[in-house]
Formats: structure tokens, sequence, C-alpha cells
């Protein structure tokens, strides 16, 4: 039997975990059609013929964020079979505020009350056979992170399309809103299917635009509704949805008194007892920077340079694929472009960048524990109380955790921040966040240019840090011109319990960032170092050189390399590094492989950092590293943005606004840190003055700011 079905819930009620159980390796991951949002879709692993489709985590239908429309219109339009709701059962009132809105859809609804191992350990108790009754649908007790009760609830929803489904309307609201619901659906039943009726007649009532516009009613008839919703809203002094709000949540708070029966002897949870220390008010946020630098010294320095090094060492090394390839070319007598551009081009480009891969590994992993752990969730928490000094909420977190495997989903991510001006702060400043692209420049600099220096394991952490740094230095500065004034927006959330990551949800998490890592690797890149190459080895007379810096690419890199010489690396190669990263970050250092030939040598630190310190020291090049790392994003990135400000104007102001802040770092960076060094020019005496405007702008009164106590 071929079945469609959804899983819809809550963020962090473990409705990934369960898609992750359900279907094993039978997923693929996309976005959906016209937005960046990730879309998830597989077959249950004992039933070939039933795909599911896990929707983003949502806490209402109300179309105010791009998740919520996004679940919406999947619901109402695609008319899948089932909805499986999960619903964390430790946090029961607020899960079923979803479920209530879910059941008015009309799609037969079967809930997952998830989370059982931790009702079971606090002593409460779920009469989830109450709950069934009560809202007419199926209930199954699950543990999706052990994977327990998936096959009950797999038979269960089965058993709905097998058995059909009537759709029997469960009343919550007043008698009185009762009867302008059933007043309003007399109306509009011409229009809609009858198990739709009832969803369309309270979305009229709540005067929902959407619904609206979806109904297209006659301007008579529509007029004649709003009178009434207008007479009754008079009546109770609150508008249509607030009413409905508060009748939903009134039912839910009877309903759960009588289903959820909790453990009378208080123990405090373990996860209580953490947070006493974790988001403490004054440990809180070192904890925090203690535990990134572990992350990145983890990847960068230790564990992930020595699997790093060794890759290298041994796959690009001096007997390794260069010199198979290189040998095997000889041979057969090719020709010589060819054998340049396969080994020095494309081994050299693209192996420079897959040289990283074992360090890109630790990352995610790291960073995907602190996530399906709950810690994550604590960070937006710790840093409201910052953000909210500067008028901005805890919700900036989430477009700068997002950012940190890409750019675009952390653009995206604005969106749930409802101010306009934060919104437009946010989207201007959350690409400073080091990306899983910017990964291997970070790893190229550090383990190169300061391998062996007493400061190597800072430099991985610092650029973590930079990017929170820059995201609330900038939020600073704009915040005090009119057009980003504004105040902070409400930040109300539930924190989860902790609770250790399930090794398979794990996999997939890395093994999904690497996987498109390494596409891009074999497409955008691959193609960038081809390019690179035969503009580097070929003269405008389009002869073969074999000086590189006679070449097409020298001639256009040395036309605008000394813009960046105030920043120490003015020479070609870094500057059409910097430029081929506009197209792909990773193509700095795919660049940069190919130009000072990575694939030549054995890709230890050492030797890269000779190739490299002709051209380098390692002041200028982490001025390099700190301006690749905040300049304008990708080009893909870089269309987010003008999609989400929905202007070209503000897409040029953010892009300057970036590229101004990148440089006025860099050039400060390099000049006041030169004259530590002994050297002391006009040069240094601009980087001062940057300096002093720069903490000017940041320590200036604030006379937009209105933030409420």
């Amino acid at each position: 039997m071929k079945m469609k079905i959804v899983l819809v819930g809550n963020p962090n009620s473990g409705k990934t975990t369960l898609f992750n159980s359900l279907t094993g390796n039978n997923q693929h991951i996309g976005n959906w059609p016209g937005v960046t949002v990730e879309k998830k879709e597989g077959f249950i692993r004992s039933h070939k013929d039933i795909t599911v489709i896990d929707l983003p985590g949502i806490y209402s239908l109300s179309p105010y964020s791009l998740e919520e429309v996004i679940s919406r219109d999947y619901i109402l339009n695609e008319k899948p079979d089932v909805i499986i709701n999960i619903v964390d059962g430790s946090n029961l009132e607020r899960n079923l505020y979803l479920t209530t809105q879910l059941i008015e859809t009309g799609v037969p609804v079967v809930i997952a009350i998830n989370m059982m191992d931790v009702i079971a350990k606090n002593k409460d108790v779920i009469k989830s056979a109450a709950i069934g009754k009560t809202l007419n649908c199926p209930v199954v007790e699950i543990t999706a992170l052990k994977s327990q009760g998936s096959e009950e609830l797999i038979t269960q929803t089965i058993k709905i399309k097998e058995e059909g489904y009537t759709f029997r309307p469960v009343v919550w609201y007043s008698q009185e809103i009762e009867h302008l619901i059933t007043e309003i659906a007399e109306t509009i039943k011409a229009k809609v299917d009858n198990d739709k009726l009832r969803w369309y007649a309270i979305k009229v009532f709540e005067k929902d635009e959407k619904a609206l516009e979806d109904l297209n009613l006659d301007e008579i008839v529509l007029k004649q509704i709003n009178s009434k919703i207008e007479a009754f809203e008079s009546l109770k002094d609150d508008d249509s949805e607030s009413l409905i709000t508060r009748e939903r949540y009134a039912f839910i708070n009877r309903f759960v008194d009588r289903v959820y029966l909790k453990n009378k002897i208080k123990v405090q949870s373990v996860s209580h007892k953490i947070d006493k220390i974790l988001t403490n008010k004054y440990l809180g946020l070192p904890i925090f920077a203690v535990i990134i630098f572990l992350v990145y010294y983890l990847s960068i320095s230790t564990v992930g340079g020595i699997m790093t090094d060794f890759v290298n060492d041994t796959i690009f090394g001096d007997n390794g694929l260069p010199a198979i390839v290189n040998g095997w070319l000889v041979s057969i007598n090719a020709w010589p472009w060819l054998q340049g551009v396969l080994v020095e081009g494309i081994i050299g480009g693209v192996g420079a960048v897959l040289g990283f891969l074992p360090q890109m590994f630790v990352l995610f992993l790291l960073l995907g524990i602190l996530e399906e752990s709950g810690y994550m969730a604590r960070i937006a928490f710790i840093l409201d109380r910052i953000f909210r000094k500067f008028g901005l909420s805890g919700k900036s977190f989430f477009p700068m955790l997002m950012s940190t495997g890409c750019g675009i989903p952390g653009v995206m991510a604005a969106r749930t921040i409802e101010e306009e001006s934060n919104r437009k702060v946010m989207i201007m400043t959350t690409t400073f966040m080091p990306c899983g692209a910017k990964l291997p420049i970070i790893a190229l600099i550090a383990g190169a240019m300061f391998r062996g220096s007493s400061i190597q394991w800072l430099i991985a952490p610092s650029a973590y840090l930079l990017g929170i740094a820059m995201i609330i230095i900038s939020s600073i500065i704009l915040k005090k011109f009119k057009g980003f004034a504004g105040k902070a927006s409400p930040f109300i959330m539930e924190l989860p319990d902790y609770h250790l990551p399930s090794v398979k949800g794990l996999a997939f998490h890395v093994y999904h960032k690497l996987k498109s890592f390494v596409k891009k690797a074999g497409t955008i890149i691959l193609l960038a170092s081809v390019i690179v190459w035969f503009l580097s080895n070929f003269s405008w007379s389009f002869v073969m050189i074999s000086d590189p810096n006679q070449s097409i690419l020298a001639s256009a890199g040395k036309l605008i390399d000394v813009i960046f010489s105030p920043l120490g690396w003015g020479n070609w190669k870094a500057t059409v590094a910097t430029l081929t990263g506009l197209i792909a970050k990773e193509n700095v250092v795919s660049t940069f492989g190919v130009l000072y030939g990575f694939a030549e040598v054995s890709e230890s630190g050492a030797e890269i950092w000779t190739l490299l310190s002709v051209d380098f020291t390692p002041l200028s090049s982490y001025s390099f590293l700190v301006f690749n790392l905040i300049c304008a994003p990708c080009i893909a990135a870089i269309a987010t943005i003008k999609r989400e400000m929905g202007s070209k104007k503000w897409t040029w102001i953010a892009i300057g606004f970036q590229t101004l802040m990148a440089y006025t770092i860099s050039l400060i960076i390099y000049q006041v840190g030169s004259i530590f060094t002994g050297v002391f020019n006009v040069w240094s005496i601009i980087g001062i003055i940057l300096l002093i405007i720069l903490l000017y702008l940041i320590l200036r009164p604030n006379k937009y700011l209105n933030i409420s106590k």
C-alpha cells in the first residue's frame, strides 16, 4: 500500500531523530523548491512503499515564519495520507498547541508522544489512552533516541489508511465562538472540501490573510463576515486571533491536568543542576568561550590536524597521488598542458581543499554533539543577556549557529526575527561567522603560517570568536543609525533537557555536511581550479609559459593587488584567491593550491609554509584570514541576501558594509600589529586613526536605543 506521511512537531521534540530511525539510509536531503530551507524525504526501512517527509520544526501553523508557511502549504495542498505529530512528553502543554491545529486541518493525525524514557525517569504518568479518546486520534508512546515504539507507530499509521478516516471535529472553543465558526462555515462551504471546512472557517475568523487569499471570497460576503467578527471582537474587547489562542490554551490546560500526572515529589532534574553552572549569569559566557576553544583546538590543532597531516602525507605526499598520476602521464607522453591541468590544477586545487576533510569531520562532529545534546539552545539564552543591551535578542544566535554550517540558511534563519531593523542587521552580519567553506582557510593559515608558533593553538578558536565579536560590534555600530534603530524582539524559549546524542543521528549530521562539501569540491571548485590553472599558465598570446608572473591571471591580479598592500598581502596570488573566494570560499585554498604548487610537495604544514612565506608573514597571513572571513560572502549567499532584503539597494549596502568592515579590521590588525614588530610609517598612523574611529562608533551613545526594562 503506497502511503505518504509527514512528520510534524516542535523544534527539539525529537522529530529528526525519529525520521532517521524510521528511514535509515533510505533518505535524501535537498531544499524546498525556491527556498533554502532543508527538505528531508525518505522511505520507511520496513515498508519501502511508505514515503515519509520530515517537515521543518514549527510551533504553530500560523504563517509567520518560512518554516510555518512550508509546513502549512504542504499539509493543505499536497494532501498527505497521515500526519505523525511528534510531541515532547516532558513539555506536553506547549506541544499540544500545534496538535490542536493539526487536527483541525482534517488530515488524519497519529500522535507520537516522545521522550517516554524521561517521563519514566521522572516517575510521571501520561494517560495516552485518554489523550487518544479526547482528541479522536491514535496515540503511541515512543522514545525516538532508542528507536522504541517505532514499529507500533507505523502499524497505527497504516491502520488509519487501511480502515479509512472520518473527520470528527474536536470542540475546544466556547459556545459563542463555535456558533460564529459554524455561521462562517455555512457561508464558505461551497468554496472548500468538507474535511477542510472547519479549518478554513476558523482561519477566516482569525482573519488569516493566506486563508482568505486561498478562498478568494466575494467582497460583499467578506464584508458581511467581517462585520460579525468585528462585532464579536468589540464585545470581547480583543482581536479574534488572540481569542482563538486563549481558548486553545484554556482547553489544553484543563486537558493536561487530567492526562498528565506529575510526580508530587519534586526531584531536581540533572538538566536543572547542569544549567545552574552552564547558564550561570557570570560563568555562562566564559564556559561557552572555553567550549568553543576546545572544539576548534581539537578540530584544527590536535585531533583533526593529526588526521589531516596523515591523509595529506599519504595521499598527496611525495609518493602519493600527484607522483603516481604525473608518472603515468609521463609514461604515455601526455601533453605538458594535460599534465599541468591534471596534477597542478585538479589534484593541486581540489586536493588542497579535500585534504582538510578530516578537520571538517571533527568540527562537524563536535558541533553536532553540542547541538543535539541541547547545549546550543542554552547559548541563545546566555547571549540574549548581551544582545538585548544592543537592541538585539537571543533569536539572533540561531542565524549565527546555522551559519557555522553554511551562510545561506543562516541568512534565511533571520526571518525568525520579527523586528525589521534587527532582521536587516542580522542579514548583513550573520555571514561573519566562519562557515564550513571557510574552515579550510582557517586550517591552512593556522597549520602552515603559525606552525610551531606559541600562539598556533589560538588561531582557529579566535576565528570563531571573531565572528561573534564582529556581529556584536557591527550591531552596536549599525543600531546607532536611524535606519537600523529598534528595540529588542521578545525572546522566549523553553530549554530542552540535556541528553546524550544518538550515534545514528550524529552520523547522519556529519555525513550530510561532508557530502555537500565534497559535492562542491567535485563541481564548482574543480571547475575554478582548472580555470585558474589555465589563466596562470598561459600568456595573453595563449602560449604556455613557465613563469606564472607573466600569465594572464598575474597581469589581471596586478591591476588591483595594490588595494590590499596596506593589509600586508598586496600580491597578485592572494588577490586572485580572494576574488575566486567570492564564487565559493573553498576556492581561496584551491587557488593557493594551484598557484603555489601544493601538489608538487607533501602537504605538511612545514612545506606549505615554505611556499607561502615568500608572500606572507604570520601577521599578514592572519590579516588575510580575517579579511576573507568577514568580507562579502559567496555568490550564493549574496543572492540569498538579495532575496531576503527584497531590494538591490539594501543588498549593495550589505555587501559594501561587509567589505568595508573586513578591510578596516584587517588594516588595523596588520598596521597596528606591525608597530609592535618595529615598523612605523604613514599607514601605521592611518591604522591608529581607523582604530580610534571604530572605538568612537562603538562607544558613542545610542540615541535610538529603546529597550523596555
